[in-house]
């Protein structure tokens, strides 16, 4: 007889890296949207990075963002908001400790923004795996195109 476990498919690699990416980006302590990235390399995790406000400073749960705080529609008062991105939180990390995310692959749950985009590409990343398409992506992905940096959907 099979137990539950044994029913269940094993995910492939994609489905793996995402899967923790989905359970990171419930560290978040942003208001609006929870976000985070795993970048891999070999199979192995090297990094992995939420969206929050910056170390040292105030959670957004705890009223650390002004644009948490308020009640400004979705895509309006970016600048006012304080949080570093799941991306970037996961290359800032690995810089943090002296590891090279050159030719890695990053799993994020939402597709990335223009500035993770930017650092996506200067870090020599070499792939970009998404759960979600962001709704303000188009130029991010025009940049990681012309950068030659692979760009895909997970179709879970």
């Amino acid at each position: 007889m099979n137990t539950p476990q044994e029913k269940e498919k094993r995910p492939d690699w994609d489905k793996y890296f995402m899967d923790i990416a989905e359970v990171a980006s419930r560290r978040s302590n942003c208001c609006r949207r929870h976000v985070a990235a795993v970048i891999v390399k070999d199979r192995r995790i090297i990094s992995t990075g939420y969206n929050g406000t910056p170390r040292g400073i105030k959670n957004c749960d705890e009223g650390g963002c002004p644009r948490c705080s308020s009640d400004a529609p979705s895509g309006e008062k970016l600048e006012e908001c304080l949080c570093s991105h799941g991306e970037e939180n996961a290359i800032v990390q690995a810089a943090y400790h002296g590891i090279s995310v050159k030719d890695s692959t990053l799993y994020t749950t939402f597709s990335p923004c223009l500035l993770c985009a930017k650092m996506i590409i200067n870090a020599g990343i070499k792939e970009v795996i998404y759960r979600d398409r962001y709704t303000i992506d188009s130029t991010s992905r025009r940049l990681l195109e012309e950068a030659h940096i692979i760009l895909r959907p997970l179709h879970q």
